[in-house]
């Protein structure tokens, strides 16, 4: 009996945990809490490695609702920013996503389970900051050029591209969220 009340636990929500759902929430309205380093548990949060979106989440609600509210918590004018992965929104999950200013109208795209797979050796020193780092800012070394991969949202097959500029930047920043790295890993003390 356990094991079929475990399986109808997992297969609500697509595979996302009920914590995550607590988290996503019902609604695509408003704006999610930021998980900061200021906050022990959270600072330790974004420390982990995050799990892979699943084919089977892509259809769900909860997978919708995320994507709406993580672009309303990326876009809040009291604290915007140009690209957001999930761990930041307290969802263990590979998905960001990121302002292409590389793209004409510099609209937001979302990328599942983001990979870089090649990376320039010409590499630039510039300013980030954090959406979980608040009130710090710093400087730090990225490739000025990338290759992509992800699932694409709509039949998750596998895409590549090559992605250069800031926008490569964003990318970098974000996909090392996924691997519970932070910018200010990289700064020198």
């Amino acid at each position: 009996m356990t094991l079929i009340a475990t399986s109808i636990l997992t297969s609500c929500g697509g595979g996302f945990s009920a914590d995550e759902r607590a988290i996503i929430g019902a609604s695509g309205d408003g704006i999610m809490p930021l998980w900061t380093v200021d906050v022990p548990e959270e600072n330790a949060f974004l420390r982990l490695k995050a799990e892979p979106l699943k084919a089977s989440m892509v259809a769900t609600p909860e997978f919708r609702i995320l994507k709406e509210r993580m672009l309303a918590t990326v876009c809040d004018p009291e604290n915007e920013g140009v690209g957001i992965a999930a761990p930041q929104v307290g969802v263990s999950r590979r998905f960001v996503a990121v302002q292409r200013l590389d793209k004409e109208g510099e609209p937001f795209e979302f990328y599942i389970n983001p990979e870089i797979i090649a990376r320039s050796e010409e590499r630039e020193l510039g300013g980030e900051g954090c959406l979980s780092v608040p009130d710090k800012r710093g400087e730090v070394w990225r490739s000025t050029s990338i290759r992509l991969r992800y699932n694409s949202e709509h039949d998750f097959s596998v895409v590549e591209e090559d992605v250069e500029g800031f926008t490569a930047v964003i990318f970098q920043h974000e996909l090392d969220h996924l691997d519970g790295v932070l910018y200010i890993d990289y700064l020198e003390e």
